[in-house]
C-alpha cells in the first residue's frame, strides 16, 4: 500500500481551530492509552511519545497501559469492550488490525465494526537482511535461492508475525521462491541465527539491525518502504532493488471503541493533528526509522485499515496461516 493512502491530501486540515475546552466537558480526567504489547518495543515507543503529545494538546494526562498477549488481541479486545467515552484508547498495529482478523480461527473482534478510527501516527517499515556471506543485492539473493530450491531458510518472530508474512510476501512478489520458513520466539533469535549462518535471512526493523549492519555482522539489502529512510539513505528500497510494489511495515494507529460521540472524536482528531504537525514529533519518529503521518484524519485512518486488511488477507490464506 502506497504511503499516499495515509498522507494524501489536505495539509490545510492542520490549520484546525483551537480546541475550546469551555464548549465540552471532555476530557475532564485521565485518558488511558492501551498499548497491546509489552513495554520497550516500537509500538510502545510510538505510543508513549503520542501520549505525551496528546497530554500537551488536551491539557489532561494521557497514560500508557501495556496489555500484551495473543499477538495484541488481549489489549485490543479490552478497548473494544470499554465504555466508548474517549477515556480508553488503543494503539493499533499490523498484528491487531491487519493480520489477526484473518489469521485467527476465531477472531475476538471485528477490526472495522468494533472500533472508532481517530488518528494515524506512523508506519514502521521493516528491512530485509542476510548473512554477509550472501550476495549483496536482493536480485542476486533471489536468483541464488531460485537456483537452489529448498536449500535456504528464513527466520521469523513466529507463525503469523509480520516478519513471517514479509517473507511470504517476498516469495509471492518475486514469482515463487522455494525458501524454508523457520519460526522463532521473537526476532532476536532469528538475528542471532542469521549472524551464525544457520539461516540465510530475515526481516526486522532498523532499530535492531542497523548497528549490526554497520558492524559487518549482517547485511541489510533493502528498506521495505517506498522511500529511503532518513537515518540510512544509502540503503535502497525493496522497490529500487527490483521487487515491484513491495512495502512491508507495522504501524501505529489510534482507535477507540465503537460508538464514540462525535464531539469526542472531533476533539481527539484536532489534538492528534496538532500533535502530528509538531516538528519534534516528526523528528522523533524519523530518528527511530518510522515514517510519520502528519496529515492524519479519522477518515484516512479508517481507509488505511481497510487497505491493509485487503493487502494481507490473500497472503495469509496462501501461506495457510491459521492461529487457534
Amino acid at each position: 500500500m502506497k504511503r499516499r493512502h495515509l498522507l494524501a491530501g489536505g495539509l490545510g486540515a492542520l490549520a484546525a481551530p483551537a480546541i475550546v475546552r469551555a464548549d465540552a466537558k471532555y476530557p475532564d480526567r485521565t485518558i488511558r492509552l492501551v498499548v497491546p504489547f509489552p513495554a520497550g518495543g516500537a509500538t510502545d515507543v510510538a505510543g508513549r511519545m503520542f501520549a505525551d503529545k496528546l497530554t500537551q494538546q488536551l491539557g489532561q494526562t494521557v497514560i500508557v497501559d501495556n496489555k500484551g498477549g495473543a499477538s495484541g488481541s488481549i489489549g485490543s479486545n479490552e478497548v473494544r469492550n470499554a465504555k466508548p467515552d474517549g477515556y480508553t484508547l488503543l494503539v493499533a498495529t499490523s498484528s491487531t488490525h491487519a493480520i489477526n482478523p484473518t489469521a485467527f480461527v476465531h477472531p475476538p473482534y471485528d477490526p472495522i465494526k468494533d472500533f472508532t478510527p481517530i488518528a494515524s501516527v506512523c508506519v514502521n517499515p521493516l528491512v530485509f537482511y542476510t548473512n554477509p556471506s550472501f550476495p549483496p543485492s536482493v536480485k542476486e539473493f533471489v536468483e541464488l535461492v531460485k537456483k537452489n530450491p529448498g536449500k535456504y531458510s528464513y527466520g521469523s518472530a513466529g507463525i503469523g508475525s509480520i516478519i513471517h508474512l514479509a517473507g511470504e510476501y517476498l516469495k509471492r512478489s518475486v514469482g515463487g521462491m522455494d525458501i524454508v520458513h523457520v519460526p522463532y520466539k521473537g526476532g532476536a533469535p532469528a538475528i542471532q541465527d542469521t549472524i551464525a549462518g544457520n539461516i540465510a535471512c530475515s526481516f526486522e526493523t532498523f532499530s535492531t539491525t542497523l548497528p549490526l549492519h554497520r558492524a559487518g555482522k549482517l547485511r541489510i539489502l533493502a528498506f521495505c518502504h517506498s522511500k529511503r529512510a532518513t537515518i540510512a539513505p544509502e540503503i535502497p528500497t525493496m522497490i529500487e532493488a527490483g521487487v515491484k510494489g513491495y512495502e512491508c511495515y507495522t504501524f501505529a494507529l489510534i482507535l477507540g471503541p465503537a460508538g464514540m460521540p462525535q464531539n469526542v472524536i472531533d476533539m481527539l482528531d484536532q489534538a492528534s493533528r496538532r500533535a502530528m504537525a509538531d516538528p519534534t514529533t516528526i523528528k522523533f519518529l524519523e530518528d527511530n526509522a518510522a515514517v510519520p503521518t502528519p496529515d492524519t484524519t479519522p477518515e484516512r485512518t479508517a481507509k488505511f485499515i481497510k487497505d491493509e486488511l485487503t493487502k494481507w488477507a490473500p497472503i495469509i490464506r496462501d501461506a495457510n496461516v491459521r492461529i487457534a
